[in-house]
């Protein structure tokens, strides 16, 4: 056949396939998320989560020195305390979980990159995000808390925050405490299109944060909307956050290219807990091919304008980096 424009040819050798490839992949981009609790020599295993832990602050240089060998250097800490209490003082207290984690990090692993989420579920008795008037979550009384706690971490030595909470107007006040107390050059990374999804199933256990009544429908997104996503990645652009992320990642590959494509920063998306389980039940009784599945999914984040990837797979796709199976 008289052909002019074949495709097929530049598909022709591995070689070639790489040089032409339109979505590439770094170890630098990866972030993993990390689950620190009290007490002294735990490491255990999140039932629904295979392969992941809660680590207490003894063991967490062990799983941090695993991390750094394997290539990932960042690290979000998510902390479960003992204590619980309507206002979830522990997020924001000197001794908190987090706080020692970081400090214990910062120390024996000076390198790493630290970054924290906050919000306050892990830490409330009624497991919302922030202070209760009657059984709503009461907005600006709650940017307060969520405020003193991003100065806590960062005072802790946190190199960045990761508000969570999506309470309207939360970037603004964490970046105005954190300029007040000196700390204009702390970044903020926002969860700024954060829907309420049923894919948060096993975090919600693993960091014991499932609100003891109701939903988060009211302040989290409704995942039918797409243009109120933009609403909210343009509002803390205003308010100053530094990089905006959409989570979860892999049913919003459609927002993440949207936001991309509207804002001039940098977007991080979150591979959340439950794309993670999957993987894993369905790796377990041989329906997929884990390793390709993974980097598969990882690759439609990037595909869709992702800059930074949240993943329980970061140690598996740094090691897939290496050999050159992705990238």
């Amino acid at each position: 056949m008289d052909m002019t424009v074949r495709p097929r040819r530049l598909r022709k050798s591995d070689t070639l396939r790489r040089m032409v490839r339109e979505t590439r992949m770094d170890k630098s981009s990866l972030i993993y998320p990390l689950f620190v609790k009290e007490g002294t020599n735990v490491e255990e295993e999140i039932p629904s989560m295979e392969g992941q832990y809660r680590y207490s602050v003894d063991r967490l240089p062990f799983e941090l020195e695993r991390l750094q060998k394997a290539g990932v250097d960042k690290v979000m800490f998510f902390g479960i305390p003992d204590v619980k209490d309507e206002v979830g003082s522990q997020a924001y207290a000197e001794d908190g979980i987090v706080q020692r984690a970081l400090r214990e990090a910062r120390k024996q692993f000076p390198d790493l990159y630290l970054i924290t989420d906050v919000c306050m579920c892990e830490y409330t008795s009624h497991g919302h995000c922030g202070v209760l008037c009657g059984h709503d979550v009461e907005n600006d009384s709650t940017l307060k808390l969520l405020a003193k706690t991003a100065l806590s971490h960062v005072e802790a030595g946190a190199d960045m925050v990761a508000p969570s909470d999506m309470m309207d107007g939360r970037v603004g006040a964490i970046r105005h405490l954190l300029d007040e107390k000196g700390h204009k050059d702390i970044p903020i990374l926002s969860y700024a299109v954060k829907y309420a999804s049923a894919f948060y199933g096993p975090f919600r256990e693993a960091a014991g944060s499932a609100p003891s009544f109701g939903d988060r429908k009211s302040y989290q997104m409704d995942f039918h909307n797409r243009r109120e996503g933009m609403k909210e990645a343009l509002l803390d652009v205003q308010e100053g956050a530094d990089i905006i992320m959409v989570k979860p990642a892999l049913s919003y590959l459609d927002v993440i290219r949207e936001v991309k494509d509207a804002i001039n920063l940098p977007v991080a998306a979150y591979s959340v807990s439950g794309e993670y389980a999957m993987v894993k039940a369905a790796a377990k009784l041989g329906y997929i091919d884990e390793e390709r599945i993974i980097c598969e999914m990882a690759v439609s984040t990037y595909r869709a304008g992702a800059d930074i990837y949240l993943t329980y797979f970061a140690k598996e796709l740094a090691r897939f980096m290496e050999e050159g199976r992705i990238g």
